[in-house]
């Protein structure tokens, strides 16, 4: 298969991660004042909306691999953000205090991520693109 311009703008593999590297860029701006990934922002909003969540609920709400969730807790908790407390077999995630002073902050985070790729795509297709993605990543999930 030759690859031209027309095959790279048609391909959805290909567009996706170029989008995904483009939100990236705009979410690191937009949460540098956390000095965190915003991945971690993802987390920590989670955990703060559902206290005693448990690390198994935080991989499906995330949809990361328990692994992935384990270093991002190491890191959190390594930076006295979260603790975790174990209940039989389950791991519960919480926030300390620190954590809890660091959601305004996190808040604002994901106002100016939200306020930055709705300037460059509008608010309506934002809105539209995100459905899209969710829904096609729900369908591409199934067995």
């Amino acid at each position: 298969m030759k690859i031209d311009d027309s095959a790279l703008t048609e391909c959805l593999f290909f567009n996706a991660n170029r989008f995904a590297r483009a939100m990236t860029k705009l979410a690191e701006e937009a949460f540098v004042d956390i000095n965190l990934s915003p991945n971690y922002a993802y987390l920590l909003i989670l955990v703060a909306q559902y206290p005693n969540i448990t690390q198994k609920k935080l991989c499906e709400k995330l949809d990361i691999a328990p692994s992935t969730s384990t270093r991002f807790i190491n890191k959190l908790e390594d930076a006295a953000l979260v603790t975790r407390t174990s209940q039989g077999k389950e791991t519960h995630i919480h926030l300390t205090d620190s954590g809890y002073a660091l959601q305004e902050t996190i808040e604002a985070g994901f106002d100016r991520l939200s306020k930055a790729y709705q300037e460059k795509i509008g608010e309506k297709e934002s809105a539209l693109l995100a459905k899209m993605l969710y829904e096609s990543s729900e369908i591409l999930k199934e067995e």
